[in-house]
């Protein structure tokens, strides 16, 4: 998943609205959302290649989502699976500061990863590249493939809509997702620089993809 915007604590009647595009090539085997067969209680996409998943939540209140940080002048040999984090985290006990207490020490592992974890306490941030836990505070957020709310055309559209979107308390599915659906890519001079060429840049500046 690599385009996530949300909103938290700041409607009131839902504590949390989030959309999210996950891009993906289509030769990785994936299934749709869906009650896994082995966890229950878990409702997800999953990735058959790897068996984690991109976003999630369960019936115990959990939430979690996950992408990758683009830098093409870094890569991990070995690395383990981000969909893992996500999967572990559902599958666990711990609560969201607790699970990233213990996730920090071992976080280099995996390939870079933007996280989101949540439950009925509060949601958190954690990145792999920076290492810190943040707490997320009432307000509209982006996130996308660097940290979070780094102002790329894309995430600074979504973000838009959807803080637009707020504005009537009466919330309409198909606008919202109609939010996630643009596929106008951004002119050259707003591109960001993740050191992959620009031909790829500018594909994976819109939206929708």
């Amino acid at each position: 998943m690599c385009l996530i915007t949300f909103a938290y604590k700041s409607h009131p009647e839902y504590s949390l609205i989030l959309l999210a595009n996950r891009d993906e090539f289509y030769a990785r085997p994936s299934k749709a959302m869906h009650f896994w067969e082995e966890h229950p209680d878990i409702l997800a996409g999953k990735d058959l290649e790897q068996g984690g998943t991109w976003l999630g939540i369960n019936q115990q209140g959990k939430f979690t989502a996950v992408t990758n940080y683009r830098d093409g002048l870094k890569t991990k040999a070995n690395a383990l699976s981000r969909g893992a984090i996500t999967r572990d985290f559902l599958t666990s006990d711990q609560d969201p500061t607790g699970y990233l207490k213990q996730l920090l020490p071992k976080q280099d592992k995996f390939g870079d990863y933007n996280l989101l974890l949540g439950d009925q306490s509060g949601i958190y941030y954690q990145s792999n590249r920076e290492g810190a836990i943040h707490e997320i505070k009432p307000g509209t957020y982006g996130l996308s493939n660097a940290l979070l709310d780094t102002p790329w055309p894309k995430l600074i559209k979504v973000r838009s809509e959807l803080a637009r979107a707020l504005s009537n308390t009466k919330l309409s599915s198909k606008k919202l997702l109609g939010i996630m659906s643009d596929s106008t890519q951004a002119v050259t001079s707003e591109l960001p620089d993740t050191h992959i060429p620009l031909e790829w840049e500018q594909l994976l500046s819109s939206c929708f993809i």
